[in-house]
């Protein structure tokens, strides 16, 4: 893996005066990253977005890129945001707008349990997703489009395409959270939480 020349911190490391107002959570499908992104959206009193609300439309048609990236700047013109997703062509938008990046970076097994269980709800109770869509056992467990499939195949790639990004020059401006542990996650947001009720 390539070194990355952001520097990474731990929650212990966050100084009073230091501010976060725009985040971007990623990492890989499943591993949490709109339920966090949602989380810190109220705590910073500011906009939560999800990608993926943006981008799906009926019968899970994607938006035409140029409609993507217009909804994703509109959606990012408020002073404080907390956006999930890895979408690489809005990177320019998301992570160039940002001062924090999270990166969810939890073990395969983790994220594989976790995606199966909610796949599994979703299916059951029929949960509404962005577009109107919903997932089928069909298309989770027998179709190409399974997202559980999708998951174990992105996994090793989405790593490294992370690091390298966070190598670049463009990116250097942002304060890199690398949480390999939800438990590590979880105690990070609950120190960011009781700093912002202060």
């Amino acid at each position: 893996m390539a070194q990355v020349r952001c520097t990474f911190r731990s929650a212990s490391h966050l100084m009073p005066n230091e501010t976060m107002k725009r985040v971007v959570v990623v990492g890989s499908t499943g591993a949490g990253k709109s339920t966090l992104a949602e989380q810190l959206a109220a705590g910073l009193d500011g906009a939560f977005v999800d990608l993926d609300a943006l981008n799906w439309g009926p019968n899970w048609t994607p938006a035409p890129l140029d409609v993507f990236r217009a909804r994703a700047a509109a959606a990012l013109t408020v002073e404080r945001w907390a956006v999930a997703g890895n979408y690489r062509n809005l990177r320019d938008i998301t992570w160039g707008r940002a001062d924090t990046l999270v990166w969810l970076d939890y073990p395969l097994p983790l994220i594989m349990g976790r995606l199966l269980r909610r796949t599994v709800r979703r299916i059951v109770t029929q949960e509404e997703l962005w577009g109107g869509n919903r997932e089928t056992l069909r298309m989770q467990f027998t179709g190409r489009d399974s997202i559980l499939l999708y998951a174990a195949r992105t996994y090793a790639r989405r790593r490294r395409e992370i690091t390298a990004e966070l190598a670049r020059p463009e990116h250097e401006h942002l304060t890199v959270w690398h949480f390999r542990r939800p438990a590590e996650t979880a105690a990070w947001l609950a120190d960011r939480l009781a700093e912002w009720r202060v």
